[in-house]
């Protein structure tokens, strides 16, 4: 046992910059100043900015709540804590409609008062009553393309206007004008709900596109996943055939009066130069139908028709808490060529999601279709087999007035080429530009090493995460499915957290989890249910997938530290532990459908069998006692003594029928392959004596593979962490540095910019695997990103302080790495752990946001000094073996040591 030392800095009072704490980033609900928020009780949250100062911590704060009308709704006065995250409002009842001010100012432990600092919120619309518009929809017959309906509505301001704003929400999806002018910068609004159960609605301020005297409000629809062709096979009209408007003006002018505009049957609708719409086939525009300034003023709308008012619900209607669909990164053509069959193909460099805007000058009547595909085949051509029926074509019609800009609307695409057919004239790069589209959450995460192929590897986590992140966590998002598979999303969760600030995204994806699951249980394959099975025989409760009803949560508490996603969840959590024990006879959970460890490595005509079959009841006991761990967890946090004890002893039951089934009395399991290994290591599925021995047969198998995985989708997220746990970090790095196939980096050796569904999705010789199921963008594989986080960078944190109010940096060494830099804003502010290994010295550096604490492991070799500022640290204790740790509070931090 090498002797390593846990120790403390010793800090000099004179040394410590006292400059005064400030308060910044406040959200209410998890959002900078939202406008529609519908929790009664809405939860506040700040960080601490100290500047050079270490060892910040908040002793108390102080938050006043106000209105305009009502002046102070809530004074908590000076509370002594050190809670930043989540305070619950406490005062009067909150309004529908009102905007309040909130101010909070804090104490810290340097004796120092912040400046108040202020945020605001403004309440939704909190009851059905709120609602004084009406449904409408177009009325007559739809024609067979079903062209999008445009609704508009002329109506006069007489008085001066002090605010405005607009709750919108459809059937179908919805973009939305007021005097010409696009309302907002979202798009697939209203978003991805279990719509029969919810509904989002938006809220937008629109004060500044309104105008004395004459105005005009209209909007226009598509069919989007509510009627749209969505899910495998022929499926449409899974919420209903129609498509419909709900928009509700709410203005107030200065003398205290109100108006509200609201569809009703005054409306008139027709239809434009959108003729068709679909998620999977594209969109069809033809200019020559375009109805200029039909949402401006003035608009002559005498040929258009009058709406039908519909008695559609609004019980369901709910507003948005997470991120909205917003345009990001835009991409120029890389190349422009001609293949070997004379397609004319832009290269944009990058594998996206979201379309292609260009320019261009023609005839009437001129037609161009936009073809998309992720990748070029080994002859050098157009490539969409892949695609399977998304035909994923837009096609646009010339009006023939000059130079037209062309947009798709209501759909979307997953592509890095595109073909042009039709195009008049010269294709020039400057005239397109792909722009890439995803939910608006923010980057919280970066990571880069010495390594070019592993930052390479980063980059395409990254974007595989933004190309699959479109309100709803979709499997890939190119093909003819885009739906919200669970197995994919829990076994990525955790990286998502680390990539971006995935917190709302997914509160609000479980809620439909919840909705979703069966009686019975089980959670449906994708949610929202798109198969709509109605019942969960083949439509759910296969293990790894259904497992996102425990696992999705508790790695959401563990990355952001809120009870109340567990508190939401934990009904859902147990029901899937009922169903998996409903299946089980004498604790052991063999029956049922399973996909198993998901494209795992694999060898056609397998004689001396090579390939990676691993027990799919075998996986599935091991999720069982996972997610019951993970319900015994939660069921400590909430308080609930009874259902731990209950677990506990379940949990001991599951692991005593997965031993007598699955092991040997020496530790050999059934099925002796990667995944079986690692799942039975990480889940603690073998007694202790057992675990050392099961981690080497784990090296040997991998080492016998030419140090290659094998494992598939639920195999695959802890392979690394496994080898890590148990000492063999070698063999990871040696995982991790695989160039060939199946690797990580077999992918960005072919060209990759994003993950791939299958380890060898494109051979070396070019050709490519089964069009059924080959994706170019599918994040699942991209689950190692946690793995470089949490093991390699070092940054994870403390289970009992979770949310990193407790920061572990522990960084790994290894895989001839010399360089590793890594940064995460956590809810109190950004975690840093950038180390450097060169000519025997290693340094680290540190940083610890205010109002945390943290244990810094520096990787240490016998009883070689470390130092910290250049001065040696104080010896305190022996501890862990190959580190010396240092317990820390914030600040920057600089250590060195020999290796």
């Amino acid at each position: 046992m090498k002797k390593v030392f846990f120790l403390f800095i010793a800090l000099l009072a004179g040394e410590i910059c006292m400059a005064q704490t400030k308060v910044q980033h406040l959200q209410t609900e998890n959002l900078p100043n939202p406008i529609s928020v519908d929790a009664t009780a809405p939860r506040f949250s700040w960080q601490l900015i100290a500047g050079d100062a270490r060892n910040v911590m908040q002793t108390a704060y102080e938050i006043k709540v106000t209105n305009t009308a009502k002046g102070v709704v809530w004074s908590t006065g000076k509370v002594l804590t050190d809670q930043s995250m989540y305070v619950t409002y406490k005062g009067t009842s909150l309004t529908s409609g009102q905007k309040y001010t909130w101010q909070v100012r804090v104490w810290d432990n340097k004796g120092k008062t912040s400046q108040w600092s202020t945020a605001t919120f403004q309440m939704g619309l909190l009851s059905p009553a709120d609602w004084k518009a009406q449904w409408i929809a177009a009325s007559g017959t739809e024609e067979p393309t079903r062209p999008s309906p445009l609704f508009r509505k002329g109506f006069s301001v007489n008085k001066k206007i002090k605010s405005a704003m607009a709750y919108i929400t459809s059937h179908g999806l919805y973009e939305a004008h007021i005097n010409g002018h696009r309302v907002g910068d979202e798009y697939l609004t209203p978003g991805y709900t279990s719509y029969n159960k919810r509904l989002q609605y938006q809220a937008y301020d629109v004060t500044g596109l309104l105008q004395p005297g004459t105005n005009a409000v209209g909007a226009s629809l598509g069919s989007g996943w509510y009627r749209g062709f969505y899910g495998i096979g022929d499926r449409h009209e899974i919420y209903g055939k129609d498509i419909a408007l709900l928009l509700q003006l709410e203005i107030t002018y200065t003398d205290g009066t109100k108006t509200i505009i609201g569809t009703d049957d005054s409306w008139k609708t027709s239809t434009g130069e959108i003729r068709s719409a679909e998620i999977y086939l594209g969109s069809v525009t033809d200019n020559r139908l375009q109805q200029k300034g039909w949402s401006s003023p003035g608009f002559d709308d005498k040929n258009w028709t009058g709406v039908t008012v519909q008695n559609y619900p609004k019980n369901n209607l709910i507003a948005t808490i997470n991120e909205p669909v917003k345009k990001h990164e835009t991409f120029k053509a890389l190349k422009i060529f001609t293949t070997p069959k004379g397609e004319k193909v832009i290269d944009f460099g990058q594998n996206l999601v979201g379309w292609v805007k260009f320019k261009v000058h023609g005839k009437a009547g001129d037609k161009i279709v936009i073809s998309h595909a992720e990748v070029i085949d080994k002859a050098g051509n157009f490539y969409t087999e892949n695609l399977r029926s998304a035909t994923s074509q837009n096609t646009f019609i010339l009006k023939g007035d000059g130079e037209e800009t062309f947009e798709p609307q209501f759909t979307w695409q997953g592509f890095r080429f595109i073909r042009i057919e039709g195009y008049p004239g010269d294709i020039k790069p400057e005239d397109f530009t792909a722009i890439a589209l995803y939910s608006d959450m923010p980057a919280t995460g970066s990571f880069t090493c010495s390594n070019p192929m592993i930052n390479q590897l980063q980059h395409n986590i990254q974007w595989g995460q933004k190309g699959n992140f479109l309100d709803i966590p979709t499997d890939c998002p190119q093909r003819d499915e885009r739906l919200g598979w669970t197995g994919d999303a829990q076994v990525f969760s955790r990286t998502a957290t680390y990539n971006m600030n995935a917190h709302n995204f997914f509160a609000k994806w479980l809620k439909d989890v919840a909705l979703d699951q069966f009686s019975d249980g089980s959670v449906p394959h994708v949610i929202p249910d798109a198969f709509d099975n109605g019942h969960p025989t083949g439509g759910g409760g296969s293990a790894g997938w259904s497992d996102v009803a425990t696992i999705v949560p508790w790695n959401m508490y563990l990355a952001y530290g809120d009870k109340e996603i567990l508190a939401n969840q934990y009904n859902s959590m147990k029901a899937w532990i009922g169903f998996m024990k409903s299946r089980s006879h004498n604790n052991l959970w063999n029956a049922g459908d399973h996909f198993g460890d998901w494209l795992f490595y694999t060898r056609n005509n397998d004689v001396d069998g090579t390939s990676a079959i691993t027990s799919k009841y075998l996986i599935a006991q091991c999720f069982y006692a996972y997610s019951t761990q993970l319900v015994i967890n939660t069921a400590k946090v909430l308080g609930k003594s009874d259902d731990v004890a209950t677990y506990t002893k379940l949990l001991a039951d599951v692991k005593s029928a997965y031993l007598r089934e699955y092991v040997t009395p020496n530790g050999l399991i059934s099925s002796d392959t990667q995944t079986a290994y690692a799942l039975a290591l990480q889940f603690d599925m073998l007694p202790e004596n057992l675990r050392q021995q099961a981690a080497a047969r784990l090296a040997a198998n991998i080492g016998r593979y030419g140090n290659h995985l094998t494992t598939g989708f639920l195999g695959t997220p802890y392979l690394c962490s496994a080898l890590s746990r148990f000492g063999y970090s070698d063999v990871a790095f040696k995982l991790l540095l695989q160039d060939s196939y199946p690797s990580w980096l077999y992918p960005v050796k072919m060209g990759a910019t994003t993950i791939w569904e299958r380890w060898d999705g494109q051979k070396t010789d070019g050709t490519f695997e089964d069009a059924g199921m080959n994706s170019f963008n599918h994040y699942a594989y991209g689950a190692i990103g946690d793995w470089m986080y949490r093991t390699v960078a070092g940054i994870d944190t403390k289970g009992d302080q979770p949310g990193y109010k407790g920061i572990i940096i522990k960084p790994t060494i290894g895989g001839n790495l010399t360089t590793v830099a890594a940064d995460y804003e956590t809810p109190y502010g950004k975690a840093s752990s950038h180390w450097k290994a060169d000519n025997g010295q290693l340094t680290l550096d540190v940083v610890i946001p205010p109002n945390t604490t943290a244990t810094i492991y520096v990787p240490t070799k016998g009883d070689n000094t470390v130092t910290e500022g250049g001065k040696p640290v104080t010896k305190a204790a022996t501890q862990i073996e190959g580190y010396t740790a240092v317990n820390v509070g914030s600040g920057n931090y600089h250590f060195s040591t020999s290796l």
